[in-house]
């Protein structure tokens, strides 16, 4: 039986095999970590950009309501006008959450690139360059 040779007893040709084959898993392994990191940041994106469409609808309600309880007010200048008032407040204070919560999730999403993936290539190369880390 013929047994692995050790690294100091391998060819070079065998050390070049294991080394573009250990390349090829580190381009893969990049790769599918660049995939998930986009994925993760495109759904941030989604969300928080369905949460600003949410908030226009709400504003769109808010106005409508605030448009009646000037109608309101104007026709009987009585209670009626002060619960749609109210009511027009509270629409839009709802319109202001779920704007800051949307912000907040697109601005979680941005820049669309992966930077960690980018970080994990960029300490591959200067490991393979034989360059120290953290300097």
């Amino acid at each position: 039986m013929t047994e692995a040779p050790t690294a100091a007893e391998a060819s070079t040709a065998e050390l070049v095999r294991r080394a573009t084959e250990q390349m090829s898993h580190l381009v893969r392994d990049e790769l599918a970590l660049a995939r998930a990191e986009m994925a993760q940041k495109g759904k941030n994106a989604g969300v928080g950009i369905g949460l600003f469409g949410g908030s226009g609808v709400f504003l769109l309600y808010g106005i409508g309501v605030l448009i009646a309880a000037g109608v309101l007010a104007l026709a009987l200048v009585m209670p009626a006008w002060l619960s749609a008032l109210l009511v027009g407040v509270f629409i839009l204070l709802i319109a202001g959450v779920m704007a800051l919560v949307g912000r907040a999730r697109v601005k979680r999403a941005v820049p669309l690139k992966p930077t960690e993936t980018v970080e994990s290539v960029q300490a591959d190369i200067a490991t393979l360059r034989g360059e120290e880390n953290g300097s």
